[in-house]
Order: C-alpha cells, then sequence, then structure tokens
C-alpha cells in the first residue's frame, strides 16, 4: 500500500472541511485541513453568517428603541447609534468562534496547512509550495459571490455581501440588487439604522424558491418596515461618479428603462461554487454546467479517492447542509455509513420577523403528490406573539392527503428559525399532521402556532 502523509486532507475549512476535518480526526484518521485565509470557519463565520447575525440583532434593537416597540411596553428610550460599537461586538464575536476552530484543530489533532491546495494527481496537492499526498481527498471549497456582469465591486459603493457588512457610515440610500436572502437581511439591517432601502429583483416576487404564500406575505411585511420593491426588473447598469451611484433599470419583460441613484449598491444575485485554481482537470474531473462538483450518495466524486462536500456540489448552498455533509463524508471515509437526508434540509432568513421552511413548498408538493392537506395558523392569533406584540406571519403545515404525512412546513414569525427544527426533526421521523397535532406543546410559546397549523390541515384548529 502506498505511503501517504495523511489518511485525510480537507481542501477549505468552511463549515463543511472544518467539519470533516474534526470528525475525520475523531474516527481516529490522520487529518489535515488546507485553508488560505488567516483565520478558520470559511465565508459562514468571517464575512457570512456570524457577522450578519450580529449586525441584525444590535439594529433589531436599535430599531425596537427608535421606532416605538419598546414604547408600546412602556420603556421610553431615545438611542443614539454608534456604529463603531456595533461592528466591534461584530468582529469580536467573529475572532472568538473563530478561534475556537483553531483550538478544536488543535484538541483534535488536525493539521491546518496554511495556503491554496492545486491537485498534482488524485492523492496529492501542493499547498503554500509543498507537496502534500492523503489517500483521500475531501473538497470542501465553497461559494463566493456571483457577479453582475458590467458591474464592478469595489467595496467601498458598489460592495458585495462582505462590504455591506463593514460600511463606515449608515448610507443615505442603499439599492439592493437581488431579493433573495443575502439581499433582504442586509437590507433590513440598514433599514433599521436609517438608510432608505430599495430592493431590485428580476423576478416577479422576492425569495425565489420558498412557498408561494410565504414569499407573498414576507413582500407585504417588508414594505410595511419601509423596504421599497422593484420587482420584475433587470439592473442593465452601475456607473460610480464622485461618491453616487447611478443604476440603469429596465423591466424584465421589456419596455422604457429607468435610472436610479444612490450612495451604496449592494450586489446579491447569489452565489458561485469555488472551483478555480483547484486544477480539477488534473485528476479528470470536470464540473457540471452549474460549476458544480456531481457525487454520489456517499459524497464521492466520479475519481477515485476525492470525495466533495457543501456549497461546491449541487443542493442548497447552506452552512448546515455542508456541516451534515462533513459529518458524513468523514463517516463514509472510515467506513462507517454517513447520510444526509437532503428532502429534510432547514432553510431561514433571519429578516424581522425570521422567515422559515423545510421540505417542499405548496406548489411543489401539488406537483409531486396531487392531492395535498394545508393548515394555516396566524401569529396574530397566539397567545406568546401577542404579549410580545409580534402579529405578523403564521405557519403552514403541508402534508400528503392520502397518508396525512407531513411534506412540508413554512413559518414567518420571529423565532421562526428556531420552530423549524421541530417542523424538520417531525419530517424526519415521518410524522402525520395528527402527530403534531396530538404533541403537547408548552403553553404560552410561538410553537404553539405549529400545533395549531397541523390541527388545522384536519380542519379543527382551536384559537382561530
Amino acid at each position: 500500500m502506498a505511503d501517504y502523509d495523511y489518511d485525510v486532507l480537507v481542501i477549505g475549512a468552511g463549515p463543511g472541511g472544518y467539519v470533516a476535518a474534526i470528525r475525520a480526526a475523531q474516527l481516529g484518521l490522520k487529518t489535515a485541513c488546507a485553508e488560505s485565509r488567516e483565520t478558520l470557519g470559511g465565508t459562514c463565520l468571517n464575512v457570512g453568517c456570524i457577522p450578519s447575525k450580529a449586525m441584525l440583532h444590535a439594529s433589531e434593537y436599535f430599531d425596537a428603541a427608535k421606532n416605538g416597540a419598546m414604547a408600546k411596553m412602556g420603556i421610553e428610550v431615545e438611542p443614539k447609534l454608534n456604529l463603531d460599537a456595533m461592528h466591534g461586538q461584530r468582529i469580536d464575536a467573529v475572532k472568538q468562534l473563530t478561534g475556537g476552530i483553531e483550538f478544536l484543530f488543535k484538541k483534535n489533532k488536525v493539521t491546518w496547512l496554511k495556503g491554496f491546495a492545486t491537485f498534482e494527481d488524485a492523492h496529492s496537492v501542493t499547498v503554500a509550495g509543498q507537496k502534500v499526498t492523503a489517500k483521500n481527498i475531501v473538497i470542501a471549497t465553497g461559494s463566493s459571490v456571483t457577479p453582475l456582469p458590467g458591474v464592478e465591486i469595489d467595496e467601498k459603493i458598489v460592495v458585495s455581501s462582505t462590504g455591506a457588512l463593514e460600511l463606515p457610515k449608515v448610507p443615505e440610500h442603499m439599492v439592493v440588487i437581488g431579493g433573495g436572502v443575502i439581499g433582504l437581511e442586509l437590507g433590513s439591517v440598514w433599514r433599521r439604522l436609517g438608510a432608505k432601502v430599495t430592493c431590485v429583483e428580476f423576478l416577479d416576487q422576492i425569495l425565489p424558491g420558498m412557498d408561494g404564500d410565504v414569499r407573498k406575505e414576507a413582500n407585504k411585511i417588508f414594505k410595511k418596515q419601509g423596504i421599497e420593491f422593484k420587482l420584475g426588473t433587470k439592473v442593465t447598469g452601475v456607473k460610480v461618479n464622485g461618491g453616487k451611484a447611478t443604476l440603469t433599470l429596465e423591466p424584465a419583460k421589456g419596455g422604457a428603462s429607468e435610472t436610479l441613484e444612490a450612495d451604496c449598491v449592494l450586489v446579491s444575485i447569489g452565489r458561485r461554487p469555488n472551483t478555480d485554481g483547484l486544477a480539477l482537470e488534473k485528476i479528470g474531473l470536470q464540473v457540471n454546467n452549474r460549476g458544480q462538483i456531481e457525487t454520489d450518495h456517499d459524497f464521492r466524486t466520479k475519481v477515485d479517492g476525492v470525495w466533495a462536500v457543501g456549497d461546491v456540489i449541487p443542493g442548497p448552498m447552506l452552512a448546515h447542509k455542508a456541516e451534515d455533509e462533513g459529518i458524513a463524508v468523514a463517516e463514509n471515509i472510515a467506513g462507517l455509513t454517513g447520510i444526509v437526508n437532503h428532502d429534510v434540509i432547514p432553510g431561514v432568513v433571519y429578516t424581522w420577523p425570521e422567515i422559515a421552511g423545510v421540505g417542499l413548498t405548496e406548489e411543489d408538493a401539488k406537483a409531486k403528490y396531487g392531492d395535498v392537506k394545508v393548515g394555516k395558523f396566524p401569529m396574530l392569533a397566539n397567545s406568546r406573539a401577542k404579549t410580545n406584540h409580534e402579529p405578523d406571519g403564521f405557519v403552514k403545515v403541508i402534508a400528503e392527503a392520502k397518508t396525512d404525512r407531513v411534506v412540508g412546513v413554512w413559518a414567518i414569525a420571529s423565532v421562526a428559525g428556531t420552530m423549524i427544527a421541530q417542523a424538520a426533526q417531525a419530517m424526519e421521523f415521518g410524522a402525520t399532521s395528527e402527530d403534531i397535532a396530538y404533541t403537547c406543546h408548552a403553553h404560552p410559546t410561538h410553537s404553539e402556532a405549529i400545533k395549531e397549523a397541523a390541527m388545522a390541515v384536519q380542519g379543527k384548529p382551536i384559537h382561530v
């Protein structure tokens, strides 16, 4: 048998890569992880999920104080924004968490190879001028911002999500290109802190891929909060001059163009897999037409000894999906059985209120099963939401009509991201709507809305 430097070499230390490396090491495999950033954790920890939540949370407090939510509860304050301090707590959260992964690498004896990894053959890569060999190589290189043709991101006036987290002052007018998760979250941050926000979306509704009812309701809620939407609209150009940007817009279906002026433009039209610079051609690995690396159910690529997980393979580009795949791939390499159920991967938009879903939309469920039953329950009728002054949103449970098996759950609620875990677990166990309806839920909690929506599938909710 060939003598390798490592049993497992993981390329990339984002949520998929660092988890795969730690799990492989826990299973007794000699493991290394190649990462070119100064810190571990990938996009998610450094410039994505974590810092954006720090800004979302802080801006929620400011908004509640500034716009009367606290006054309703008898707390009268006049907040003053210290943006430097707000950025400071964001930076601190990132530093603690990325440092935590470095500690976990040391604890589990994972070697961090600092630098970009480039394939030489299926069992060897070059990292920072050094050749390293491994019996198994896991590609976990993640994704990066999809550029908009003809629009140059300078991270000052025209920004990606990275630049949008680090603006030194609140823009007067921010234009968000793209009505998906990232655009709505970061648009919400700066809207709360005082910016006028306009969201331009090519499709005729925001949040592509989510349930139709959720998309319509979310649009209404964000409009009420003050975000202006230009739907069915294409951005054909962005010109920067003297600290201002001028955008040229035209209707997606054709028609007269218009211009829009802003002092900050956020480009958030999606993300694309990172495969450039890996030299995949040296190992005979091609990407598909979406730039992704195809794998089998066990996360093997078609090249023996090479595996892949996370944003670089098909499926939703979500940190928790990558983490689960990281655990599974390590277990498969170790000869165990690592499985990810891709039908039950929750997605969350961390706006106010939060928006979450797991499984199929009503539209997709009808297309797949024909006959479905749907139960809905408004948060307005939920006692905890009422006491918390959080009336917006609803829970929706979709069940296959014949078997009553739950195939999708969608929620708009202040804590929808936490609530959706219950729905995902129920679906993982093959629950029926009746199973959820007959499960005792603590009162008063937001989660009771899931129980009531499940009861509504059978047409018998109590509180509406």
